[in-house]
């Protein structure tokens, strides 16, 4: 039933992330553990794209998880070796064989090219792959 062939795919990123964390042994694994205030920088192709977009708004921002390994399918859940292994696609681990991040954010500010988001977990200079509005009850859905 399986397939075994292998179709590749071209991303071209619209942006990158600027934060304060640059190391990802220090860096938080989840925004809301502590993840500072970030800026997502898009390029001047993609700015047409984020029209309709204003602070206060939640998104999620889809990142390609460039330091990631991506040989990994079990790990000890949380990086916690005192819990047993699972496959990957049970964790939020960035190590997997496609490390896709998804951040749920909040925008705090639109800045031209720029916007600023609360709780971004991701490296400075991460690529991002896309934004998606948050669609639900409790935020109003467009």
């Amino acid at each position: 039933m399986g397939s075994s062939r292998t179709t590749t795919f071209e991303l071209r990123p619209i942006g990158t992330v600027e934060s304060p964390l640059t190391d990802r042994a220090s860096a938080p694994r989840q925004g809301d553990e502590g993840a500072p205030d970030a800026w997502l920088v898009f390029e001047p192709w993609a700015l047409a794209g984020l029209d309709g977009i204003e602070p206060g708004d939640h998104v999620l921002v889809l990142t390609w998880l460039d330091r990631a390994r991506r040989d990994v399918l079990r790990v000890h859940p949380r990086g916690d070796r005192s819990r047993p292994e699972q496959g990957v696609f049970n964790t939020r681990s960035p190590d997997r064989p496609n490390p896709i991040g998804l951040h749920r954010v909040v925008i705090a500010a639109i800045e031209g090219p720029r916007i600023r988001v609360h709780q971004l977990e991701a490296l400075d200079g991460t690529p991002i792959l896309d934004v998606k509005p948050v669609l639900s009850a409790d935020v109003g859905e467009r």
